[in-house]
């Protein structure tokens, strides 16, 4: 996270904070202004009389931060002071270090829901150190895509042009008027506007943003919807402000400019730009994700080669391989043929779990390997309760029909009981996991699922059809 430009946009926030309090008291000043080296915002009072009354109330936009030991609060996020008739915000080190831990937070979010969208799965997003965020994100192909949706900051803001200004002549001369700035659109080449400095709307009312196309000439555009407050400051806007051009800044670049033919009170509206399908799709995901608290930059990038993923898969196909040989080769010797049985129950049952992963679209990373490993030890267990019960109904001198109609009757609720409380903890994982616990989570339930269904229904149906066939005196167990 650039900490510059976290400061820069917070020392915005308190300039504002710090006018509209001024204004809302009736409190005249001058020399408004903020310095990011020094990480202040100062000003100056004009009248002498209303220093002690400006004072008090700006000492009010201090707000306590940082939880200590105790449970309480180890400081203010600002400074406040003053000398004569100038007073001096100054950002703390507390307050910075809290503004540093919520923006590392928030970010995290908002790169999880724009990786989310991306399409990949098992994305692993972390902190590290004081502004560092770790993203691993497996199975991407486009890896230039995916460091353009992650850096880009998707701060929204409608602003109205000033039509006085000649944007073409400022852009030259450099002089901006009084209450607006020069903005350069992101066209290629860049042309410039002279916007109103106040923001109309922001992004931070967005509630959704879809692709779509246009349909009078069927250009890629982006649709967007305001909640309840935005959607009323919107149509105030767009109805005070019939036949000006709003622009849409993403970014402080104007993707458009239109000019508003009528009131737009629906809260919903559309953004076009000489789009392709895929920048429509990625600006959408972008505004639904939410703007980042402060810009990116990627200070390491490594990518890992097809040769390791090959050497962990084949590490994985042979851990797979050999317990699955062992689990086989105890249930035979075990329980003879209802031991094979289980054994071709088992082997359905990896094979469900592959055709449910893939209808998931889901990347079988080492995690989801060790859970399928796992599930091939575990997936056994209901066979073993099923066939030690038949042996007990067998000794009981029932007939080989009866025993059996017993044995999976009996173990039925057992079997139940047992996977009902592993898929209990395995969803915990799920719920409050991330990452690659997600990814053994998700494994592990599709195989318990998968066990439950060829142990109880597919190992019946054999038995069943072997006793109808053969009709035994005996059961070889």
């Amino acid at each position: 996270i650039d900490e510059k430009d976290l400061v820069d946009d917070w020392l915005g926030n308190i300039r504002g904070d710090a006018r509209e309090t001024l204004r809302s008291n009736r409190i005249g000043y001058t020399d408004l202004a903020q310095n990011v080296s020094a990480k202040t915002v100062s000003l100056r009072i004009r009248n002498p009389e209303d220093v002690d009354k400006a004072f008090s109330e700006l000492k009010k936009l201090a707000i306590p931060v940082g939880d200590d030991v105790f449970g309480g609060f180890s400081g203010n996020d600002l400074d406040i002071t003053r000398e004569g008739d100038k007073i001096t915000l100054a950002i703390t080190e507390v307050g910075l270090n809290d503004r540093f831990g919520s923006a590392i937070q928030a970010s995290i979010e908002t790169i999880r829901r724009r990786v989310d969208a991306f399409g990949t799965t098992e994305p692993s997003i972390q902190r590290e150190g004081r502004n560092r965020i770790l993203v691993q994100v497996p199975g991407v192909s486009d890896v230039q895509r995916l460091k353009g949706l992650i850096g880009e900051t998707g701060k929204l803001e409608f602003k109205l042009v000033d039509p006085s200004a000649n944007a073409a002549e400022v852009a030259v001369s450099k002089k901006v008027p009084p209450g607006n700035e020069l903005v350069y659109s992101s066209d290629e080449p860049p042309v410039p506007y002279v916007l109103k400095d106040q923001v109309m709307v922001s992004g931070e009312n967005l509630v959704d943003a879809q692709p779509g196309f246009d349909s009078r000439t069927g250009e890629p555009i982006v649709t967007f919807r305001f909640d309840q407050a935005g959607a009323k400051r919107f149509g105030r806007v767009t109805q005070d402000n019939v036949g000006l051009p709003f622009a849409i800044v993403l970014d402080n670049a104007v993707i458009s400019a239109p000019v508003i033919r009528e009131p737009i009170l629906g809260g919903t509206g559309q953004i076009s730009g000489n789009f392709t399908v895929q920048e429509a799709n990625d600006l959408s995901v972008l505004l639904r994700s939410g703007a980042l608290p402060a810009k990116l930059t990627v200070i390491e990038e490594r990518t890992v080669g097809a040769s390791l993923g090959a050497d962990s898969i084949e590490s994985g196909k042979k851990a797979a391989i050999v317990g699955m040989l062992l689990v086989v080769a105890f249930m035979f010797v075990a329980y003879g043929l209802f031991g094979l049985f289980a054994n071709l129950a088992l082997l359905i049952n990896v094979a469900l779990i592959f055709a449910v992963l893939s209808l998931m679209g889901a990347t079988l990373t080492l995690p989801g390997i060790a859970g399928i490993v796992l599930v091939i030890g575990i997936a056994v267990d209901a066979n073993v309760l099923i066939n030690e019960r038949i042996r007990e109904e067998v000794r009981a001198g029932k007939s080989p029909i009866a025993s059996v109609d017993s044995g999976y009757s009996r173990a039925l609720i057992t079997i139940i009981d047992s996977n009902v409380t592993t898929l209990i903890a395995v969803l915990v994982l799920f719920w409050l996991g991330s990452g690659p616990v997600r990814g053994f989570a998700v494994t592990l339930t599709v195989g318990i699922l998968a066990s439950m269904f060829t142990a109880v229904t597919v190992t019946r149906m054999m038995v069943a059809f072997w006793l109808r066939w053969t009709r035994p005196k005996t059961l070889p167990l």
